[in-house]
């Protein structure tokens, strides 16, 4: 049985690896030169282009939307390849992150020192989870083209438990 949040997500105290939820609400887009940038912005002591607390980033660059459609195929990157930014960002508060892949020791034990979800969801249902995002737009870093941040509204988003934290 799925089990059902909306963002912010404040309380994921009974879930387990494994666990199917369907996501809705707002979530960002952000991947490897995103990340980085971010990272840099933490550094220097600037504000993060979105608020971290209870809202979850989504390892992916959308493909360019189709007439008439919000967004083009979106699908998760290999969330090792923000590994060596995750963890400055969740000391940060970033707690919640959707990719598939393997998470590296120094994620984990991020993790385990604030907390928190990651989320796979399925590779190659791209064009399945398009239909889940409702809208989408570019809140940061739009030099980056696919690879800027992008504040999307899913309904029943699926995705798997892999690694929780509390």
């Amino acid at each position: 049985m799925e089990k059902q949040f909306t963002t912010p997500i404040t309380d994921y105290s009974g879930l387990k690896a494994g666990d199917l939820v369907l996501l809705s609400g707002t979530i960002y887009t952000a991947r490897d030169a995103a990340h980085k940038r971010m990272a840099e912005m933490l550094k220097r002591g600037e504000p993060m282009p979105f608020d971290f607390a209870g809202n979850a980033v989504f390892y992916a660059g959308p493909c360019p939307a189709k007439p008439g459609q919000v967004i083009g195929s979106v699908g998760p990157t290999t969330a090792g390849r923000m590994d060596s930014y995750a963890p400055m960002l969740i000391g940060a508060g970033l707690r919640f992150m959707i990719g598939k892949g393997r998470r590296s020791q120094e994620v984990h034990d991020a993790l385990r020192r604030h907390g928190g979800i990651y989320f796979i969801t399925i590779a190659g249902a791209a064009a399945y989870i398009a239909r889940c995002v409702k809208s989408a737009r570019v809140i940061a870093f739009d030099d980056l083209g696919t690879e800027a941040i992008r504040r999307l509204e899913v309904v029943e988003m699926p995705l798997i438990v892999d690694s929780i934290i509390n």
